[in-house]
């Protein structure tokens, strides 16, 4: 009988072991974003290097065809 009761209390263990792990999940996840993406994340200055890169590309070829047109006149 001792051993009837104790099979049905692992059950209630079990949800709630599962919960608080999902809370640390929730939380771990909001720490990574928080490092990640923050103002000086590392993925938010790779991509601002990503877009300064492709802009001044941008320009250097803008300004090599401005150049290199024949004037009409």
């Amino acid at each position: 009988m001792l051993k009837r009761n104790i099979n049905n209390n692992p059950k209630k263990k079990k949800k709630g072991q599962s919960t608080v792990e999902y809370i640390i999940l929730v939380a771990a996840v909001l720490a990574a974003l928080l490092v990640f993406l923050g103002p000086n994340g590392i993925f938010r200055t790779a991509y601002n290097s990503t877009l300064t890169t492709g802009t001044n590309g941008m320009t250097d070829m803008a300004n090599r065809l401005a150049t290199s047109r024949p004037t009409s006149n």
